[in-house]
């Protein structure tokens, strides 16, 4: 659905609600991306989330301490989502809320020492994307 990424190297992993979300994720360290995840619920395939890490747009961009940018692994791991919880303790729970067996994240490394695309720009191409084909966001993305 999203050619535009097949240039980035790539990986992706499941996650099921029993597992270590930190022992499952392949991402690698200290590179910026963006990932796609999506829920396995039923025998179906949903794009549920569409998220990015990297440094900020802007040079300067960063007033807050606690908006420094993270590394793709970091703010997949540690990131907060659903509530102030990091999503190793939030992804647990949102799949039993949902009866969803079992997440596949798939994940792209768009900065690099091949591409220096900016994650942000990619997950708004993304999402515009997305948009046009649903008419809406990914679900998780609207909450």
């Amino acid at each position: 659905m999203f050619d535009e990424l097949s240039k980035y190297k790539q990986g992706s992993f499941f996650f099921q609600s029993t597992d270590s979300l930190a022992e499952v994720c392949n991402v690698p360290k200290n590179k910026y991306g963006l990932y796609l995840v999506y829920a396995l619920s039923k025998g179906r395939v949903e794009l549920v989330y569409i998220n990015k890490s990297g440094p900020p747009e802007k040079k300067g961009a960063v007033k807050d301490p606690r908006d420094i940018a993270d590394d793709l692994r970091e703010n997949l791991l540690n990131g907060y989502q659903f509530g102030e919880i990091e999503r190793k303790n939030s992804w647990p729970v949102q799949l039993m809320i949902e009866d969803i067996e079992a997440l596949h994240v798939h994940w792209y490394v768009t900065s690099d020492e091949k591409n220096n695309d900016l994650p942000a720009t990619i997950k708004s191409k993304i999402l515009q994307i997305y948009r046009g084909i649903y008419g809406h966001l990914p679900r998780w993305n609207e909450a």
